[in-house]
């Protein structure tokens, strides 16, 4: 963690890079909204975002540390039974007739419109916003995990086949290790379809969360505490991607796509 954090403050040219311009467009938006002076019921400044949020951090902390353990979890799930259930898809005809039409059917269904069903089966608990978080996370896990299970070379499986290599170490040591860099891309698009469903739950059914405040903020018109509540979302979802971005790397180090990364190429200044 220490490490992350090293490289995500004190980091490489593109770490910079993106700071400076995250900062440029907090710069930019503060000196619009004192020439424009639109009603701060429309656009607050920066400066008075930060304001509110320093008056009550505490709130605000608190209730972004719930909608992330509810993220959290819910993107464990999807990663394990994701991951599980790939497996499966890959080794059984009728898991891929069945359980894969069943996933892209699901996925097809507006979350929000689900949401009131897990309310009504789980109650107003942590339940509905982990089960809601678990499901919009499991499709991009699932998708990218059987497609990388799918990606081994042939002449690998024939040679496996000819050694009598029993399935459970075709799968360990040949298609899992060919698949790890589809799973972590997937997990990338999972850990933000995560948070998202925790929101959703929250939305529909919660007392606490960022979710929740978005709603108590949005009863009072107050759009700075909205804003508040955006960008605190804004910024653990940009360090959650980067988490599971830092561990792909520490993961896959001999992987094509970590070793070419950051080397130079002819039309990169």
């Amino acid at each position: 963690m220490m490490r992350f954090a090293k490289r995500l403050f004190l980091g490489d040219n593109e770490t910079r890079d993106v700071i400076v311009v995250l900062v440029a467009a907090l710069v930019l938006w503060e000196v619009g909204v004192r020439v424009f002076q639109p009603s701060p019921l429309i656009l607050p400044a920066p400066s008075a975002i930060l304001a509110a949020f320093l008056e009550t951090p505490g709130l605000f902390l608190r209730h972004l540390g719930f909608t992330l353990w509810m993220t959290c979890l819910g993107f464990v799930l999807a990663v394990v039974i994701g991951v599980a259930l790939a497996v499966g898809i890959v080794y059984s005809k009728f898991l891929e007739r069945t359980i894969y039409t069943l996933l892209v059917a699901l996925n097809s269904i507006p979350k929000v419109a689900l949401a009131p069903l897990f309310v009504i089966w789980m109650g107003t608990g942590p339940e509905p916003k982990v089960a809601i978080a678990l499901m919009l996370a499991i499709f991009p896990i699932v998708i990218d995990m059987v497609l990388g299970l799918r990606s081994v070379d042939p002449d690998m499986l024939a040679l496996a086949k000819v050694s009598k290599a029993p399935p459970w170490a075709v799968l360990i040591k040949i298609r899992f290790p060919c698949a790890l860099s589809s799973l972590f891309a997937g997990m990338k698009v999972a850990i933000s379809f995560a948070l998202v469903g925790a929101i959703v739950g929250e939305f529909v059914a919660g007392s606490r969360g960022i979710g929740f405040q978005i709603l108590v903020a949005q009863g009072q018109f107050d759009t700075v505490r909205v804003f508040v509540s955006l960008l605190l979302l804004g910024v653990v979802g940009t360090v959650l991607f980067f988490l599971v971005d830092y561990a792909e790397r520490l993961s896959l180090p001999w992987h094509v796509s970590q070793r070419g990364r950051h080397q130079a190429s002819p039309d990169r200044a």
